[in-house]
């Protein structure tokens, strides 16, 4: 019995040296699970595009700044971003599991940003009690630098004048001055952050440093530029409709609708429709990316980064011009002057038209991901599965892009206009954040 007796403790011993000694794994897997976490909270706690574009940029930039701490292949976004520094140091000797560090810092920040707590905690209890059992230590000295790292963004994050707008006055909408946006059916929903443009900026200046060209002047005249316009919106419209659901005009424009608050009405009963965000869109055309191109950990978190604060910069510019030109929607002028039985394929966003944000957003994360996985870049964007829409394929990051900006003209809900500079004021964006931001050596 005592030779069974010591080989039995010596494999339980065995075991848990190597289990102490285990350095604990942590994936692009991981990271993308994240994420996608995120996503589905923001799917829940229904916020506007804006807000999302908020709630995904913080958690990546804390998770980048643990990569980037004595990084050969990335820089600290310290004294890069408008008001960031003091990021505690990492101390090489320590032990610390940078990977692990940055997924507790990307889930700390998400955190606080959501109100479904309890979804990001359910995620993260999981994720510890695994890294806890191969081995505590390390578990333990990672998760403290992690922690550490998000609280630096959180202050720092607490500062850009979100908390402000919150207690701001609501948006008056003008019905007495001609051209003015208004409410649009079915829900006539108030404008949707109408003090975006007050949110601290990343990257940029101020907010209308790329302030594009100015909005048609509005006119019912017809042989005015606005009113020929509005006419072929109405009659791409008309098109669409006797084409039916199988045209690709149709296609195109429901793939890329993003509408959080699209709604169905059932009798007296309204539903809101699950739909993701535009930021949202394009933070799963990331994963694409960085899944297709086996790309590490640590480039992951610099792809969802830089494309996040691009996305984040976009969303501030352009909201800043739609509440500066508060132009009227297609729905509302066709309603009112051409057909009141007409309506748009998309549902109208509850927000002022000029200039189109899927264009600006788009075009900015476009350039940003040429930039960081190469131009010509093909791949199949499945992100839009749970919600009913085939793939799509596209033979580059700006071939999709330029689709989804003509997509809101065929959805009826932007002028050509709005999209033709909105994708300029996309590539400024782009150009300048690829050009200033320094995150590679």
């Amino acid at each position: 019995m005592k030779p069974k007796f010591y080989i039995g403790l010596f494999s339980i011993l065995l075991f848990f040296s190597c289990k102490k000694e285990t350095s604990i794994i942590v994936s692009s897997k991981d990271y993308h699970a994240a994420v996608d976490n995120v996503t589905q909270i923001m799917l829940h706690d229904i916020f506007s595009p804006p807000v999302a574009s908020r709630i995904f940029v913080y958690p990546n930039i804390a998770a980048f700044e643990v990569i980037a701490q004595n990084s050969t292949k990335y820089n600290s976004l310290q004294n890069q971003l408008n008001g960031l520094d003091s990021i505690p140091k990492l101390d090489s000797k320590a032990g610390v599991n940078q990977k692990l560090a940055a997924l507790v810092a990307h889930m700390e920040v998400s955190k606080q940003l959501v109100f479904s707590e309890e979804i990001v905690e359910k995620f993260r209890d999981s994720l510890y009690k695994k890294w806890s059992d191969c081995n505590e230590k390390e578990f333990e000295i990672s998760k403290d630098y992690g922690l550490k790292v998000a609280e630096r963004i959180k202050k720092w994050m607490g500062k850009d004048n979100y908390k402000q707008t919150r207690t701001f006055q609501k948006y008056t909408v003008s019905t007495n001055i001609e051209g003015r946006w208004q409410p649009t059916p079915p829900a006539y929903m108030d404008a949707i952050e109408p003090h975006w443009n007050k949110i601290r900026t990343l990257v940029l200046d101020s907010a209308s440093q790329f302030k594009p060209k100015p909005a048609m002047p509005f006119s019912l005249n017809k042989n005015s530029v606005f009113y020929n316009q509005v006419k072929e919106v109405y009659d791409i419209g008309n098109e669409i409709t006797k084409k039916g659901e199988s045209c690709e005009e149709v296609k195109i424009a429901q793939f890329w609708d993003c509408n959080p608050y699209a709604t169905v009405n059932q009798g007296h009963m309204t539903f809101a429709k699950k739909k993701i965000t535009p930021g949202g869109h394009w933070m799963g055309i990331v994963k694409i990316a960085s899944q297709k191109s086996n790309a590490d950990f640590e480039k992951t978190v610099y792809a969802y980064t830089k494309t996040s604060i691009g996305i984040f910069e976009s969303f501030i510019s352009c909201w800043d011009e739609k509440f500066r030109s508060n132009v009227i929607r297609p729905e509302t002028i066709i309603n009112e002057k051409m057909d009141e039985n007409w309506k748009p394929l998309l549902q109208t966003p509850p927000f002022p038209e000029y200039t189109s944000g899927h264009s600006v957003l788009s075009t900015c994360s476009a350039i940003i991901l040429n930039n960081i996985f190469g131009d010509n870049f093909s791949f199949v964007d499945d992100t839009e599965i749970p919600f009913g829409l085939p793939k799509r394929k596209f033979s580059s990051f700006e071939n999709a892009s330029k689709e989804a900006a003509i997509s809101r003209f065929y959805g009826g809900i932007h002028y050509k206009a709005s999209i033709e500079n909105g994708i300029e004021q996309g590539k400024n964006i782009g150009d300048f954040i690829v050009s200033k931001l320094k995150m590679t050596k």
